[in-house]
């Protein structure tokens, strides 16, 4: 068998495990997308409305820091990764961060453990903790969502690179089996030449 021709079967071979991977990771992409999405749909969250934001105040539900980031989502269901991370990091952890004080939840528990009759202090550790709840399971929905994007950019380059270990491999085919033209020899060429 020629080199060209174990070439072109390297490029083959190359260009359909390429594309086999290219296959599996866009199946797993959308798998993962679809997933996320359907478990972000069944909780039924959906942003304030547009009006909430016209009257952002700082120690309402709608705080300017919310502005940015939140309010580009007004009225619409969290359906997405960029949705449930700018829910969780700017919407339910300003509102965490506005009731207990800037403290955290392990801190607020210390203090609630050591004060035991204090209703009020175990009510906001109480809802604390549901809200860093919450905020944990969308920035893991945040999370899975990037890894389907990540894993879709892959496909997309195992599929080109596949394509081009295809190309490659028919152009060794095409090209690399033509064979250079034969040298004539006479018998001029093979005797040495003579000097008088």
């Amino acid at each position: 068998m020629r080199r060209t021709s174990v070439l072109s079967l390297a490029g083959v071979a190359i260009a359909v495990v390429l594309m086999a991977a290219g296959g599996l990771l866009l199946w797993g992409s959308a798998y993962v997308h679809n997933t996320v999405q359907s478990q972000l749909s069944a909780q039924q969250i959906t942003f304030p409305p547009a009006s909430a934001f016209a009257h952002a105040k700082a120690g309402t539900e709608i705080t300017p820091s919310m502005i940015p980031s939140v309010s580009q989502y007004a009225g619409q269901q969290l359906l997405t990764g960029q949705q449930a991370e700018a829910y969780a990091d700017h919407f339910i952890a300003v509102h965490i961060a506005n009731m207990g004080g800037g403290k955290t939840y392990s801190q607020l528990s210390t203090e609630s453990l050591a004060q035991p009759n204090n209703t009020a202090l175990a009510t906001t550790v109480s809802t604390v903790f549901k809200g860093e709840t919450l905020r944990s399971m969308l920035l893991n929905a945040y999370g899975w969502w990037k890894v389907s994007q990540i894993v879709y950019i892959a496909s997309l380059f195992a599929f080109g690179l596949g394509g081009l270990a295809l190309i490659g491999s028919a152009f060794t085919f095409a090209f690399g089996r033509r064979t250079r033209p034969a040298t004539a020899i006479t018998h001029e060429s093979i005797t040495p030449a003579t000097t008088a």
